[in-house]
């Protein structure tokens, strides 16, 4: 499953686990040492090769056109405004058609990428055209900044996910996946989360992941984003 150089930033949420920051601010641009969560997410992208960014939209969204169009990058960067929000797996679903390719970059707007991060995302990668299967990229609870849970979001055996189990590793989810779109774009629900799509990749065995060697900044509420503040400030 070769890389398409088609990337993805989730970007239309209302942002709820930040508020009070996000009543009046869409969270992509919130901003750490003076660059915002979105502007990190397609730098990242761009570093990793992609030629074309598609970006969906709806919460607030007219700041975040705004941003985009004062961005030297314009012209790699397609929005999409979703009418009603359509959760991860229909947000994904609904910009298909505008991509010509049968694998996609994905990344969550919530997530600040480093330059460290970039090793671990081209192994991703790479290692998508060799499994031949959706991947995502993970990282254990002693790289990860920002998140404070007790228990993890899978298991990685041989390269292969599962849910997470009581007693096993804590392993999370990076906001970081190439997904192969044809597990997605005959799903028959229009809003939907891409959960929905990982169990049944799970349950078929066909649902891979690679754990990042870096560290992982997850900014996701208010504590979390003064933790990485605090560590690139």
């Amino acid at each position: 499953m070769s890389f398409s150089n088609v990337g993805m930033i989730l970007a239309a949420g209302y942002g709820k686990r930040m508020m009070p920051l996000t009543q009046s601010v869409p969270k992509p641009l919130l901003n750490i040492n003076g660059i915002t969560l979105l502007e990190n997410s397609i730098n990242f992208l761009i570093k990793l090769g992609c030629k074309k960014i598609i970006i969906n939209t709806h919460y607030l969204n007219n700041q975040i056109e705004s941003f985009i169009n004062q961005l030297k990058e314009r012209e790699k960067i397609i929005t999409i405004y979703e009418k009603e929000i359509l959760d991860t797996g229909g947000g994904i679903k609904n910009i298909i058609p505008h991509i010509n390719s049968n694998n996609l970059l994905v990344v969550n707007s919530d997530v600040f990428w480093t330059e460290n991060n970039l090793n671990d995302a081209r192994l991703l990668i790479n290692n998508s055209d060799i499994h031949n299967n959706s991947t995502l990229l993970l990282s254990n609870k002693e790289n990860s900044y920002g998140l404070d849970k007790m228990n993890g979001d899978f298991i990685l055996k041989d390269n292969k996910i599962i849910r997470y189990l009581k007693g096993g590793e804590i392993i999370f989810y990076s906001g970081l996946q190439i997904l192969n779109v044809n597990s997605i774009k005959n799903f028959s629900d229009k809003k939907f989360s891409i959960n929905l799509i990982w169990d049944i990749l799970i349950n078929k065995g066909e649902l891979c992941g690679e754990l990042m060697k870096s560290k992982w900044y997850h900014v996701g509420d208010p504590k979390g984003l003064s933790i990485v503040k605090k560590l690139f400030s």
